[in-house]
């Protein structure tokens, strides 16, 4: 397991759609773990493939101790809304408001190749959509009301 180089604002794959993944193999294991890896060292709540440079459709979560590891996820179900200020590892040191649903069920793979749902409501949901729109090329300042510099911590 490694650490992966994170892809910021103005770097062209973060525009872009990525792949499905046809196959899960030791090269989408070892992505998964890296993610995991380069998303705890961040100390964020997702991260996507293109995030790392990889154009799969590959997402991880971490929220209240557990990983959501999704392999080619889909937005089945959406309900709801709530308004947000996001962040994102790829864009740093600005946040955004923004609209999502409420609640959404995503369907994806896991690494051991086995299709499974996760639903969520509120962060969760957010964060869920976050990580699904940039498999499509889509940053949350694209959807954002509007983008402010983040204060500096103390």
């Amino acid at each position: 397991m490694a650490l992966r180089q994170l892809r910021f604002y103005g770097d062209d794959i973060l525009r872009k759609r990525a792949k499905p993944v046809k196959h899960i193999n030791g090269s989408i294991v070892t992505l998964l773990d890296d993610m995991r890896d380069t998303l705890r060292d961040r100390n964020g709540l997702g991260l996507a493939a293109p995030q790392v440079g990889v154009l799969r459709r590959v997402a991880v979560i971490a929220l209240e101790d557990r990983y959501y590891e999704m392999i080619n996820p889909v937005i089945i179900a959406a309900e709801g809304e709530q308004h947000r200020n996001e962040a994102c590892l790829s864009v740093p040191g600005k946040s955004g408001e923004i609209d999502r649903p409420m609640y959404v069920r995503v369907e994806a793979t896991d690494r051991d190749g086995k299709p499974f749902t996760v639903e969520g409501s509120e962060l969760l949901a957010a964060a869920l959509c976050h990580e699904l729109d940039h498999l499509d090329g889509v940053l949350y300042i694209d959807k954002a009301s509007s983008v402010s510099n983040e204060e500096a911590e103390s």
